[in-house]
């Protein structure tokens, strides 16, 4: 009789598998390149790039010239090519620098 208990087991666990949400899809807005203006060329160079690597090329840039905040990881202190990216602040969040980037791109 304990074969029939153990036989529901394998069918739970493939009903289980079946639930899983399907992949999320990428918006295609998303996916269409963007033209950087001059200043922005300066950090990211002049090749039309889609949001999503323009954005990591941004970080890579952070990263590579430890620009990001020791002691506040949100924040990004800015050197002379992101000040102008920045409209010249010294100082911005991560949740800024999309807002000050998108100033910088034409669709």
């Amino acid at each position: 009789m304990a074969t029939k208990s153990t036989s529901k087991k394998p069918a739970a666990k493939a009903a289980k598998k079946a639930a899983k949400p399907a992949a999320r899809k990428v918006n295609p807005a998303l996916m269409k390149p963007v033209q950087p203006d001059a200043v922005l060329a300066a950090v990211v160079g002049s090749a039309p790039l889609a949001r999503g690597p323009l954005t990591k090329k941004i970080w890579d840039y952070i990263k590579k010239n430890g620009l990001q905040d020791q002691k506040n990881k949100r924040n990004i202190n800015a050197d002379d090519k992101l000040k102008a990216v920045f409209n010249g602040k010294a100082t911005v969040t991560m949740f800024e620098m999309t807002k000050l980037v998108n100033k910088h791109v034409k669709a």
